[in-house]
């Protein structure tokens, strides 16, 4: 049996990354802290990952709804944009998010906090096709294969990933053909994607070709060997499903180009940041300037949806120049609450330790 590692907050200087992150890491891209700013994340600015390679879009494309079910459908993008449509803010996160922060580093795409964003989607209800096509009563999950292909674990595999067929059926679950507004993006998923409200990125399919009711539960890779919560590999695990509670901060002051390391002046400072959480609405968010040794209560603006994060404000006002570690941790309307330390899984899935944002307050110029 392996022995768990002991987790750490920090990520070491002394650690190599290998060429095999790097790959990754210029292939996809987080969100800059900053744009915490906005309440829709612009486009360029949402984080993006990508498994496999973006695959073309077929002159011919359409979507199939099979399976398990009364009657197929077949829609091309333009009988599916001729239906009643629907938009929503949703907060997006991947499940790797913080996985670089764990030691020993898991080998995979090197998140450090920043893959996260809130795009509009637009689209239709996934529950109306499904009605539509009428669902057999021996159905339990709702299977979603994607167009893009790749080799994994020495699989070679359609992205495919399921939920459960209450899962499926939630109002809140679209076919997304636009993103703020505008067309889905190539890089985004387009022509159609999922958008699960609630849950890590890994189950929101993009490029989607099929929607399968199916009778039995999906074994496929993405979902019985990936995005499972393993501390040895032969554990089974628990499957990767909602979102944790996360707060984030934009950090403050100036930064400097290499380390990005805080330089605020001796003034009050107000912070603010977002925070969310797949299980219900954020109930609070308390801030630390003292790397977590107290904690003093944020203001929570209201929800702008259901599905997307809310803002949250603190002043922050330093007694006296020195170095400072600020902190923000959310809590969930379900109690819910970040932690303090990381708790290490050999994936580095759902990392949701505190963000610790090092300061250094000098005296007014």
């Amino acid at each position: 049996m392996t022995t768990a590692p002991t987790p750490a907050a920090t990520l070491s200087d002394r650690e190599d990354i290998t060429v095999a992150e790097l790959q990754l890491a210029a292939r996809n891209h987080g969100m800059p802290l900053e744009a915490l700013r906005y309440a829709v994340t612009p486009v360029g600015l949402h984080y993006l990952l990508i498994h496999y390679d973006i695959p073309p879009v077929p002159v011919d494309w359409s979507l199939t709804v099979g399976g398990r079910v009364s009657r197929e459908l077949s829609l091309s993008l333009e009988a599916l944009r001729a239906r009643p449509g629907v938009r929503a803010p949703v907060t997006m996160e991947c499940a790797g998010n913080g996985r670089a922060r764990l030691a020993p580093r898991p080998i995979s795409q090197p998140w450090l906090l920043e893959a996260v964003g809130t795009a509009e989607w637009g689209g239709i209800p996934l529950r109306a096709l499904l009605e539509e096509a009428g669902v057999l009563d021996d159905a339990v999950e709702v299977l979603f294969t994607g167009a893009d292909r790749g080799i994994e674990g020495g699989v070679e595999q359609r992205y495919e990933r399921s939920l459960s067929l209450a899962d499926a059926l939630r109002d809140d679950v679209l076919l997304a053909f636009e993103m703020n507004g505008g067309p889905l993006p190539p890089q985004h998923g387009a022509p159609l994607r999922l958008v699960a409200p609630g849950w890590y990125g890994m189950a929101h399919v993009k490029w989607l070709r099929a929607v399968t009711v199916i009778d039995t539960p999906f074994t496929g890779y993405q979902q019985d060997r990936s995005y499972r919560l393993r501390r040895a590999p032969e554990d089974e695990g628990e499957p990767v499903t909602r979102m944790a509670p996360r707060a984030l901060m934009v950090p403050p002051g100036l930064a400097d180009f290499a380390s990005r390391e805080r330089t605020v002046e001796l003034a009050p400072c107000l912070l603010e940041g977002r925070a969310w959480s797949g299980w219900g609405p954020i109930a609070a968010v308390r801030v630390s300037s003292d790397g977590g040794a107290t904690w003093a209560d944020a203001v929570v603006e209201d929800h702008p949806a259901a599905s997307a994060w809310a803002r949250w404000t603190y002043r922050f006002a330093p007694p006296a120049p020195g170095d400072y570690v600020l902190c923000c941790r959310a809590r969930d309307a379900c109690g819910n609450e970040q932690p303090v330390e990381a708790e290490w899984n050999l994936g580095g899935y759902a990392n949701n330790a505190v963000q610790r944002v090092a300061v250094t307050v000098r005296p007014p110029a």
